[in-house]
């Protein structure tokens, strides 16, 4: 009898000590993954492909939106090694579905006759509200949807973001200038100030 009481306070200690080395490394598997994503937020999360600058100057940006696009395997290819251009691409809706039209991704060369055709059409996935809410505005006289930006995730997803722009006037393009133009002043101004400090 003495010695059958024994033997489970032996094996107590040891069936405590598996528990613990598990919980311990669920905690640190845990405090991991929750450091990741709060250190890929904080870092360069995204890798720009491609980037309309004119937009910004051509048009006034009132709403945007991120976008997932439906590529091929050499697009997809292509776009990480940065051969794309959205300078003249825009966005339309067809069949209750957004499209991207006048992007050109260039051909991969290793696809040889698999490879696509440079300025397809290229389906962007929305959710339906978005797609509503953008259907109605871009409706509106004078709305365009331009590309304003390529990019990948963190997750090596290909994104484009949408901006529903109104075209600018000759004046107005003059007025931002001059506004860019004072800013740069400023900041120069403030600049020499402080290396005089």
């Amino acid at each position: 009898m003495n010695k059958k009481k024994p033997q489970p306070t032996s094996a107590q200690p040891a069936v405590k000590s598996p528990k613990n080395k598990p919980s311990s490394g669920k905690s640190a598997s845990g405090s991991a993954a929750s450091s990741k994503p709060s250190g890929s937020a904080k870092g360069a999360t995204f890798k720009s492909v491609a980037e309309n600058r004119k937009a910004k100057h051509n048009y006034e940006i009132l709403d945007s939106v991120e976008c997932g696009m439906v590529l091929h395997g050499s697009e997809v290819k292509s776009l990480r090694n940065g051969r794309c251009s959205i300078e003249e691409a825009y966005a339309r809706f067809k069949d209750g579905e957004l499209w991207l039209v006048d992007c050109e991704i260039d051909e991969y060369r290793q696809a040889t006759f698999w490879n696509h055709p440079t300025k397809r059409m290229r389906k962007l996935l929305l959710h339906r509200r978005e797609l509503h809410r953008f259907g109605l505005k871009a409706k509106e006289r004078g709305l365009t949807l331009i590309p304003l930006r390529v990019y990948f995730t963190d997750r090596s997803i290909a994104k484009c973001v949408i901006a529903l722009c109104k075209g600018r006037k000759l004046h107005d393009k003059r007025e931002v200038l001059k506004k860019a133009d004072a800013r740069r002043e400023i900041d120069r101004a403030i600049k020499q100030r402080t290396k005089r400090l």
